[in-house]
């Protein structure tokens, strides 16, 4: 399944929720079903930095794709985590680079964070671009590494 499809998977999820107190519920749930990181993993490294929320995201390598896990101590954060995961997990780096995340627009969760969240969830955006983007590179110079 492409990102594209994944990401009109996702809209159409929560077109069915016409109130956002519901959507919010909806983002609530996610997160809850998201497992959590193992607390070695919950460092500092992986923080991501400007975000309102503690967030921690892991990218991993494994046969040439990036595998990504995370998690908030903020509900909803770590629903859009959650999202953000489904969307981007199991990806080649290419792909990652290559595709917009235009769902997060389309939803208007923008519109409907407050200011910090949406910085927030800017910053998680960045940080998965960036480790896509450090991936590739290893593979384009001949890289074998793993994580």
């Amino acid at each position: 399944m492409t990102i594209e499809k994944v990401q009109q998977d996702i809209i159409e999820e929560f077109s069915v929720y016409e109130d956002w107190m519901d959507k919010y519920s909806y983002l609530i749930e996610l997160g809850n079903e998201l497992a959590d990181l193992p607390p070695e993993e919950k460092n500092d490294q992986n923080l991501i930095k400007g975000c309102q929320s503690r967030v921690w995201l892991v990218a991993e390598k494994k046969d040439g794709k990036i595998y990504f896990r995370g998690e908030s101590d903020a509900v909803i954060v770590k629903g859009l985590v959650a999202l953000l995961l489904r969307v981007v997990s199991g990806r080649k780096p290419k792909e990652i680079i290559e595709n917009e995340l235009h769902f997060i627009d389309d939803l208007g969760l923008k519109q409907h964070l407050s200011p910090t969240r949406s910085n927030g969830l800017l910053a998680m955006v960045k940080q998965i671009r960036l480790y896509a983007v450090a991936y590739d590179r290893m593979e384009k110079e001949g890289g074998t590494q793993n994580g």
